[in-house]
């Protein structure tokens, strides 16, 4: 097998560090020590960049030592052991240091790798409020009258504006700013997001008072989401004076509003943090968000003062370097109990908001609506009740119709009853099979003579004859069809056209995959909206395996509580493996083998990598080849079988970020197309 498939290096990942050595103030040789100590730590575990705090190799806290020459001499001194040090080192140093350019103090940042010194970056704004009196040593950015200076014999790079890329991954490409940069209206890192940077590093000392740590997330988060980057923030920990200043060494690495990794605060010695930061996914949004490209041309005049400074490290791809970040295995669903109790609540109120809307402008005060026993229908029928009572209107203007027939079962018979009942709603029953043998005769069809014959037709003259139903029960009520099927069937095809679970006045269930209903469904019974007797039911609900009941069993109907003759995840395969393949696929474009990847990177052991407190475990495990077999499954339904499908569907409120399916929003294809690009790539992927 490929190793290389297991490296976060070969799907557009890159590791970075965070650090934050401990320091003495004006110890030049001793916090060199300690920044190379941690760079090779970083090097170990395959980081491509390390960034340290700001004027770590003197410390931030000289005060007016900064204007001493033996101090400014002993930095030069400490940054050439960084330098020398960096030569054996596969990757790239940021370390902080006073610097003398012609004849004005610089509070800089200074990239190295490779034993070379590939830029140094002074600091734009220097605070001089509160606590703060850099202005008192040093000079801004702007007060520089070169843009390329002499250091340690190499002739560098000088001023804020670089861009740092990476020749063997182009789309690494980082920028560096310094503390109070990020404080201000807009910081030097927004320009340089426009002009390319992917990931922002800043080297700050910032001390700490309370309150301040939640700002600093604040705004770390918000600049990173703002400029679809990552962002690496550093802070000066144990070592710096406490004359009357106070640290706790705070790091921390963003990515586009999700945090990735934090320090632990007051260490009483050094420490290092990594962050897998997922290049891609930058780019892809970048190129998805069409106002970023507006942006960089109407800030075209600061965009263009940038100059790129390339570098080359070796990329650690001979190693097994498995993902460190924790990817969720059910990404439309939280892992977090107090976030997945929100996200329930949010995308409940959004499809009931959402159908109030649709029966106000409609001029309906009605709906019908077919229930299985089922989780689609079920969800559906509890939106249909809070949307009446949205209204104020009584909920047996809620038409609801069970429509048992060949292979319906007992239970979930039983089911749609009791939960018509507890919902309080008009309910109905109807036998479609005397419909059905009418239609089945009328086709010729040997069913009708007494076969069992239980093809694609005889499951489909059911489900047409439950979609004719309500259509009409709608027309003869003056009310609306609410639609049940949710976003993985539609996503997967599983949907037959025209009828139910495709076709209907408005689809409330229209971009909710089905991890999420589930989880829905679980979380109006565990906050008991319809009563103990409604919540009974509907866990019994989430306990039924999903199944279309459209072929009978070997005694000819449905058994009590056996197994099913169809089972739904035996055709199309596990729900929560393809809901992540259509997140990944529909939300970023990812190809399959980093969907494999990462795929492969949820599923593994929770005891082997970070998993979240409170974390609902899985079914099951799942190795790469049921990984590759599903993933399989799942690209040529999605790509080749099922468009003309979702070219048709009818209204329904999206609810999330993950996409929808509709023609008129998200997803716009050819109902005609190939898979052969995304077949062929699928069998690369190594056995």
């Amino acid at each position: 097998m490929d190793k290389r498939f297991f490296n976060l290096y070969s799907h557009d990942f890159a590791r970075v560090a965070v650090a934050s050595p401990r320091c003495k103030v004006a110890d030049p040789a001793f916090n060199a020590q300690e920044t190379i100590r941690l760079a090779r730590q970083a090097a170990e575990q395959g980081a491509v960049l390390a960034a340290f705090p700001e004027l770590g190799l003197s410390a931030y806290t000289c005060d007016d030592l900064f204007h001493q020459r033996a101090l400014l001499d002993a930095v030069l001194d400490a940054l050439a052991e960084v330098v020398a040090a960096s030569s054996t080192l596969p990757l790239a140093l940021v370390v902080g240091a006073p610097l003398r350019v012609n004849h004005v103090l610089f509070n800089c940042a200074v990239v190295v790798a490779g034993g070379r010194i590939l830029g140094v970056v002074p600091k734009s704004y220097l605070p001089n409020y509160g606590e703060f009196y850099e202005s008192r040593q040093f000079s801004p950015a702007d007060n520089a009258a070169v843009d390329r200076i002499t250091l340690l014999g190499q002739d560098v790079a000088f001023g804020p504006e670089q861009i740092f890329e990476l020749e063997n991954q182009p789309l690494f490409r980082f920028h560096v700013e310094i503390c109070e940069d990020v404080w201000v209206p807009v910081p030097p890192s927004s320009y340089a997001a426009l002009a390319g940077a992917t990931v922002l590093v800043n080297l700050s000392a910032s001390n700490v008072v309370v309150g301040k740590s939640g700002y600093r997330h604040q705004l770390v988060s918000q600049q990173s989401a703002r400029c679809l980057a990552a962002y690496l923030y550093t802070s000066a920990g144990r070592g710096e004076s406490t004359t009357d200043m106070a640290w706790d060494g705070q790091s921390l690495i963003y990515e586009k509003g999700d945090k990735l990794a934090e320090s632990e605060r007051f260490l009483a010695d050094s420490h290092i943090i990594f962050g897998d930061v997922d290049l891609e996914r930058l780019s892809v949004d970048r190129m998805h968000t069409t106002t970023f490209a507006q942006s960089v041309r109407r800030h075209a005049h600061e965009v263009e003062k940038f100059r790129v400074q390339t570098f080359a490290v070796p990329l650690p791809l001979d190693k097994d370097l498995p993902l460190a970040r924790l990817v969720e295995r059910f990404p439309y669903v939280p892992a977090d109990g107090r976030r997945r109790d929100e996200r329930c609540t949010e995308v409940y109120n959004i499809q009931v908001q959402a159908l109030v809307q649709r029966l106000q402008s409609s001029g309906h005060q009605k709906v019908v609506i077919g229930v299985s026993g089922g989780l689609d229908s079920t969800h559906a029928l509890l939106v249909c009740a809070k949307a009446m009572d949205k209204l104020d209107l009584p909920r047996t203007n809620i038409l609801a119709y069970t429509m048992p027939g060949f292979a319906t079962s007992e239970r979930t018979l039983r089911q749609a009853r009791e939960l018509m009942r507890v919902v309080g709603c008009t309910a109905h029953e109807i036998d479609i099979r005397p419909s059905c043998i009418q239609m089945l005769k009328d086709l010729g069809h040997p069913y009708a003579e007494g076969a069992e014959q239980y093809d694609v037709t005889f499951e489909n003259v059911q489900a047409g004859e439950r979609t004719s139903h309500l259509f009409r029960l709608a027309n003869h009520h003056h009310a609306i069809v609410i639609g049940t099927g949710d976003l993985s069937e539609l996503a997967l095809g599983w949907c037959t056209y025209g009828v139910g679970d495709h076709m209907s006045h408005y689809n409330v269930n229209a971009s909710v995959p089905k991890t999420l209903i589930s989880h829905l469904v679980r979380w109006v019974a565990d906050t008991n909206q319809i009563g103990d007797t409604g919540s009974d039911v509907l866990i019994n609900v989430l306990e039924t395996e999903i199944s279309p009941e459209l072929v009978p069993g070997k005694t000819g109907t449905g058994k009590e509580e056996g197994k099913p003759a169809q089972v739904t995840e035996d055709f199309i395969g596990p729900y929560e493996l393809q809901d992540f393949n259509l997140y990944y696929t529909l939300r970023y474009g990812f190809g399959p083998a980093k969907v494999a990847f990462l795929s492969w990177s949820a599923w593994q052991d929770r005891a082997a990598g970070p998993w979240p407190e409170g974390g609902s475990p899985a079914r099951n495990q799942y190795d790469l080849a049921a990984i590759k077999k599903n993933l399989g499954i799942f690209l040529w339904r999605f790509f080749k079988t099922s468009q003309f499908k979702r070219s048709c569907v009818p209204n329904g409120p999206k609810v999330g970020n993950g996409g929808s399916l509709s023609p008129r929003g998200d997803w716009r294809a050819p109902s005609d197309s190939e898979a052969t690009v995304w077949m062929d790539q699928l069998a690369r992927i190594p056995d």
